[in-house]
């Protein structure tokens, strides 16, 4: 079995070789670029976001600097706007829906390391796979695990540890990362505690 057949089924790994290193370094390359960029270039952005990611909807908006392992498995939709330095450990897949917004300082990381030393003394790693849904908002600072999946339209409060499934249509907050409640029409009414949305 391969190291990317490995990778693959969330088993044990090294990340040497394969052409793993050559994938990595073209990564760094191609962010090291990006996040050079001045902030009137976004065509230039663009450009190499596309040359970056594994797939990227119309109206993406990156703010320098990001940084990634590989870039090319990650998988973003449309009208998706992160704020200054995400984090993606994109050893294996992650997928982002349409209008998601994450905050400054947010972590993604689909990899992790055994607890046992022993095991993990050469390096070894295991990675799942990241699910984001539609229309989520995250937090600044907060830390999305291995293997998580967060719902439709639900929010991860800032500074949040995710280590288990966000199901859709909540508040999320915390380390670990809790349901604090569900999203209700009294959200179309008050945007922040109690302050009321404008009529027009």
């Amino acid at each position: 079995m391969t190291i990317r057949d490995r990778m693959q089924n969330g088993m044990l790994y090294t990340d040497k070789g394969e052409g793993l290193d050559e994938e990595r370094r073209k990564c760094q390359d191609l962010l090291y670029d990006y996040n050079l960029t001045r902030p009137g270039e976004t065509q230039r952005r663009g450009e190499i976001l596309r040359q970056l990611l594994g797939g990227m909807g119309g109206d993406t908006w990156m703010e320098p600097p990001i940084h990634m392992a590989y870039g090319y498995r990650v998988h973003i939709g449309e009208s998706f706007y992160s704020n200054f330095n995400l984090v993606i450990v994109d050893d294996i897949d992650v997928y982002i829906g349409d209008h998601v917004m994450m905050a400054p300082n947010v972590l993604i990381t689909t990899t992790g390391h055994p607890v046992d030393p022993v095991l993990r003394r050469p390096g070894t790693q295991f990675s799942l796979p990241v699910h984001i849904g539609n229309d989520v908002w995250i937090g600044s600072n907060a830390v999305i695990l291995p293997g998580i999946t967060i719902g439709d339209n639900s929010v991860i409060g800032a500074g949040s540890v995710v280590t288990h499934d966000i199901p859709a249509d909540c508040v999320a907050v915390g380390n670990p990362c809790r349901v604090m409640r569900r999203i209700t029409d009294r959200d179309k009414e008050y945007y922040f505690r109690d302050r009321r949305v404008e009529q027009r």
